[in-house]
């Protein structure tokens, strides 16, 4: 073979395989976490690793609670049980999570995606799945025509795998139901609300499981002080990993830690039956471990909107959820790791 043939040759032998690797890198992106953790703090049965990382964006957000308290967002009843509608009233974006409860309509519901919903945005659909059965009137005094607030968010990784993963009300119904019988169980009283015993949102609001989150939360709330580049936490149950969520800047994470403080809270006591005396100490090292596997599998890509990603790795054990802002060159907003077994 002449020299110069040689050296087209080698040039291809190079390139070809060069781009290929690069191909590949684009359709299977790694997600590069490169987190810190600090912990364990531990209260009962409920354990917290705190996770420390680089704050991926300057942008902010309005929290749905936030805009609900300051009236600038309204979400709107539909009459169809799997959707609702938003619109955002201010000149700010307003980030929406799955699993956020908005109560009132004429049935409580669950919103099942993360969602941003842009300034002055207009009437937006969104989706949602119903977390009280049978009610579809007006209670008390609130608004049948739309939903006043959203303090709470659901608890139970249960809960959250039949929403984000399996995408079924009749399993969203069934875990609500778990989760109030366990709730009764644990705190010795009834927590189905009679005004309606299927409202996931008044049995959160029951004084007994008020007054039993409300220890945890006064043990792990102040856990943040001083640590400015927390974006995230991962907790465990019982001695096992459960969950993690993860945000791309600490001042997102800062403002919706209460919200999944007592979220974490509330399951811990759902759990509680089952806890052991003392239960097993939980290693950063298998915490580091979840959060690693969870981001292996293949990747899976769904457009919420034209501004929203949802990325999706799943596989016997984990699942992982990643929200991305399209505005913002596909970086992420929120990552959830949760662990299915």
């Amino acid at each position: 073979m002449k020299p110069k043939h040689l050296i087209t040759y080698a040039f291809f032998c190079l390139v070809i395989p060069l781009a290929l690797f690069a191909q590949g890198q684009r359709q299977n992106p790694t997600t590069n976490s490169n987190y810190r953790l600090s912990g364990p703090y531990t209260y009962k049965n409920l354990t917290v690793f705190l996770i420390h990382g680089k704050d991926q964006t300057t942008k902010t957000f309005l929290t749905l609670q936030e805009a609900l308290a300051q009236k600038k967002v309204k979400v709107y009843e539909t009459k169809d049980v799997n959707e609702l509608a938003i619109r955002n009233l201010s000149n700010e974006d307003i980030y929406v999570q799955a699993g956020d409860i908005v109560r009132g309509g004429e049935q409580d519901r669950m919103i099942s995606v993360d969602f941003i919903v842009p300034p002055k945005s207009g009437r937006m659909p969104i989706a949602a799945f119903c977390v009280e059965s049978g009610r579809w009137n007006k209670r008390g005094n609130e608004e049948a025509a739309e939903f006043s607030s959203s303090d709470n968010a659901v608890a139970t990784k249960d809960l959250k795998l039949a929403a984000k993963s399996a995408n079924s009300q009749q399993a969203v119904w069934q875990n609500v139901t778990v989760a109030q019988e366990k709730l009764s169980q644990n705190v010795n009283a009834t927590v189905s609300s009679p005004v309606s015993r299927s409202s996931l949102e008044l049995s959160i609001e029951n004084s007994k499981v008020q007054e039993a989150s409300a220890d945890y939360i006064n043990e792990l709330a102040g856990i943040l002080k001083n640590k400015s580049d927390v974006i995230g936490y991962v907790f465990a149950i019982n001695g096992k990993v459960n969950s993690a969520d993860v945000y791309a800047s600490h001042g997102l994470f800062a403002k919706l830690w209460p919200k999944l403080l007592k979220s974490s809270a509330v399951e811990a006591i759902a759990e509680s039956g089952k806890a052991p005396v003392k239960p097993a100490p939980v290693a950063s090292e298998t915490v580091e471990s979840f959060l690693a596997e969870s981001e292996k599998p293949a990747a899976a890509a769904k457009e919420v909107t034209t501004r929203v990603r949802m990325v999706t790795r799943e596989d016997d054990k984990n699942v992982f959820f990643e929200t991305q802002d399209r505005e913002q060159k596909d970086g992420w907003v929120h990552r959830n790791y949760i662990r299915k077994q």
